[in-house]
């Protein structure tokens, strides 16, 4: 049977069970989208900006674990995909990007809307590919879902000339994938198993640190498991956020920069830390010279590149993290020690991390901590990057699986509406939130038309406080209060939203805060609150740059709230 490239492409994707594509047309690719309506199977979502696409793209991919599909036509339209690939790349999530591209006759010869797009995202993507015939398009789009899905999931982009859409071939979809280069190991070795085993047994101060590696694998049971036979503490990186639920009495939140004090307290106290899914980055060890300084480090990972990387560790361990934690699980004894236990309680109610102070102004820890309460703890929390990100993930506690969902490696300020948007789309019956900042919104606020159209129930939250705000913090701190460039006006943003025909409110009040919550939540619509909160308002605990984790800057001491992190427990007890 012969068939079109667009034809060719559209029925490998049907083959892939791609289900949603979020995209921008343009001239490379209009044969293409002439094509897409013989594929009533194929739910295009027209994005406002391919960063969006791209956004959404990745925010579909971690909520559903599919892999998400992004389209862009030449030129301008594939460099807009790539901060969007970028961020994908760095935080692991599924994505093929298929781009059009001029003509084959046009290549090299700086035609209208020409970038070389593949050696421009050689570097942010698992591997990439120009297609310049028709009859390797069907294994292309194979090999590139295997890739994109398989062994450390990331990103993979298909650039395809215009008139290869348009040229007619034999169609055959091949049945498997020859990548005799790839071939990620997912059995970890038994011998490394039985070391790591060996160390966590005779373990007394041992402690979990886990990553997304943990929710990518769906390792919640094996993870819970291993930490409740060794009795060892589970700390988070941001991106493990939703990994381990955080109301559990081995739960010691999330470590890092702005982490729990008493969680990087830990690591700098535990014999033996088992690092699981993540990749030690330096927004979660702060200076490597003092990470975990008196520890045996043992690490799970699928990706052997990032073992050893960036801190050295006694025991490496390539593979699946479910896999792996499936048979270290056999080998591990349950512990009987709680003193260690005993003493991180004593650290938690004498470095309490997220406590909320009275105040006449509106706090965003407040608003936050007020979501959680409304929704119960039972929504995805999709964020912006910023003071607003590292308050989400302190304030809201997650104990739904895969609950949050932030860009971590590139901290892609613009993230958080376009990805929530993929989230409503991927996961239509759950609850999603938006938290994003005032800076960070206005970077993607487009995206609100793509929302309307497609008629998703995104909740947004903006945390205003007319700033920069995470830059702010910085100069306020480290640069003399020398606010250059971050001082931020915005619109009404109220206004911006009835004007994209979304019902708005703006809060003010502690006593608005909760009825604003509960009327964005009556309705199965979308909603926009615009929270103007007190502007020079920092995110404690910090650590500062260049500094180790144990170093860290707390709160200074006001009067607060009754209610604190020491009272992290399930709903039904708060």
């Amino acid at each position: 049977m012969k068939l079109t490239g667009a034809q060719i492409l559209c029925e490998s994707l049907l083959k892939e069970e791609v289900e949603v594509i979020f995209g921008i047309l343009g001239g490379a690719v209009l044969p293409l989208y002439d094509t897409l309506p013989q594929y009533p199977g194929l739910r295009h979502i027209l994005a406002r900006h391919e960063q969006g696409a791209a956004h959404a793209a990745d925010g579909y991919a971690r909520a559903t674990g599919k892999v998400g599909v992004c389209f862009a036509t030449s030129g301008p339209g594939a460099t807009n995909l790539v901060t969007g690939i970028a961020n994908a790349y760095l935080d692991s999530a599924p994505m093929v990007a298929i781009t059009g591209q001029v003509a084959r006759p046009f290549i090299g010869k700086d035609a209208f809307q020409e970038v070389d797009i593949t050696g421009i995202t050689l570097p942010i993507t698992k591997h990439n590919y120009l297609v310049l015939e028709a009859g390797s398009l069907a294994r292309t789009v194979k090999e590139a879902f295997h890739l994109a899905r398989t062994g450390r999931p990331g990103p993979v982009l298909i650039d395809i000339p215009r008139d290869v859409f348009q040229e007619e071939v034999e169609y055959h979809y091949p049945s498997k994938v020859n990548l005799p280069g790839y071939k990620p190991t997912l059995q970890g070795h038994p011998t490394q198993i039985k070391k790591a085993a060996k160390l966590i047994n005779e373990a007394r101060q041992p402690l979990i640190l886990a990553g997304r590696g943990a929710i990518i694998s769906g390792a919640y049971n094996e993870l819970k498991q291993l930490a409740e036979t060794a009795q060892a503490p589970v700390v988070t990186t941001l991106l493990g956020i939703g990994c381990f639920p955080e109301s559990h009495i081995l739960s010691f939140g999330m470590l890092g920069m702005h982490g729990m004090a008493y969680a990087n307290m830990a690591v700098s106290a535990c014999d033996v830390l088992i690092a699981i899914g993540m990749r030690f980055d330096d927004r979660a060890t702060a200076n490597v010279s003092g990470f975990a300084p008196g520890a045996r480090i043992i690490h799970i990972d699928i990706d052997p590149a990032e073992i050893g990387k960036n801190v050295a560790v006694d025991v490496p361990i390539v593979g699946d993290v479910k896999t792996v934690l499936k048979q270290l699980n056999k080998l591990v004894t349950p512990a009987q020690d709680i003193d260690w236990l005993k003493q991180l309680n004593t650290w938690r109610k004498e470095h309490p991390s997220i406590t909320i102070r009275d105040s006449e102004s509106l706090l965003p820890q407040f608003v936050i901590r007020k979501i959680y309460e409304v929704t119960r703890g039972k929504a995805t929390i999709v964020t912006g990057v910023g003071q607003n990100q590292m308050w989400a993930a302190q304030h809201y506690w997650y104990d739904k699986p895969n609950s949050f969902i932030s860009s971590g490696g590139l901290g892609t300020m613009g993230f958080g509406l376009p990805a929530a948007f993929g989230v409503k789309v991927g996961c239509p019956d759950d609850i999603v939130w938006c938290i994003d900042g005032d800076g960070s919104f206005q970077m993607t606020v487009q995206e609100l038309a793509t929302i309307v159209q497609e008629k998703a129930a995104v909740k947004i939250a903006i945390i205003n406080n007319g700033y920069l705000g995470m830059v702010r913090q910085w100069q306020e701190l480290f640069y003399g209060k020398r606010y250059v460039a971050t001082p931020l006006s915005g619109p009404d943003y109220v206004k911006v939203a009835e004007a994209y025909g979304i019902p708005a409110l703006r809060v003010k009040r502690r006593e608005e805060v909760v009825p604003a919550i509960e009327q964005a939540m009556a309705e199965e619509v979308p909603f926009l609150i615009d929270f103007v909160v007190e502007p020079e308002e920092n995110v404690y605990p910090m650590v500062p740059p260049g500094a180790a984790l144990g170093k860290v800057i707390e709160e200074p001491k006001r009067k607060v709230k009754a209610l604190s992190d020491s009272a992290k427990l399930p709903i039904s007890n708060i």
